[in-house]
């Protein structure tokens, strides 16, 4: 995955598996996968979120006062707490619904499109993420860091709501 090579760097090992402890909800894994059903993930997935926007909206307002040492901390919280996300995301959600919708082509085509646009939402961010890392190191840019972040927030905005509306249902469905 092209997102996660980014963010992660690529790994010659397979990282370990995740550990989910198995209940009675959780007897099978999804089909071709060691990965269980997990009742609280998207509980989990929907907190994240609210962190995230939290982070980013902190990010924002000290940016706008003209913080940038404030933003860039910020903002490196926003770049970790995202990689988790994501990490979680892709892991636990994705390829678990793509394994257990096998049958479902319909949805199946809906997880591809919704993989398929994190991939160019992920690359965009982390090509922001980097380009702002030294922010505080360099406060002349903070007109256009601000005017980018705005652009962010709203792609940010809109994919967690079509994430919360569309995807997480299919999963707890």
């Amino acid at each position: 995955m092209f997102l996660f090579d980014l963010l992660f760097g690529k790994r010659e090992q397979a990282a370990p598996a995740l550990a989910v402890a198995e209940t009675p909800a959780q007897e099978s894994a999804a089909p071709g996968t060691g990965i269980h059903y997990h009742p609280d993930l998207i509980g989990k997935l929907t907190a994240d979120h609210q962190v995230l926007l939290k982070l980013f909206s902190e990010t924002s307002v000290a940016a706008v006062r003209g913080d940038v040492v404030a933003a860039a901390a910020r903002l490196e919280e926003f770049r970790v707490a995202l990689q988790s996300h994501l990490l979680t995301e892709n892991i636990r959600l994705y390829v678990y619904l793509q394994h257990a919708l096998v049958d479902d082509a319909a949805s199946r085509a809906l997880i591809h499109e919704f993989r398929h646009e994190m991939d160019g939402i992920g690359r965009a961010v982390v090509d922001f993420l980097g380009k702002y890392r030294d922010l505080a190191a360099h406060p002349e840019r903070a007109t256009e860091f601000g005017e980018e972040l705005a652009g962010v927030g709203k792609v940010l905005v809109e994919r967690i709501r079509r994430e919360e509306a569309t995807l997480y249902p299919l999963y707890a469905g």
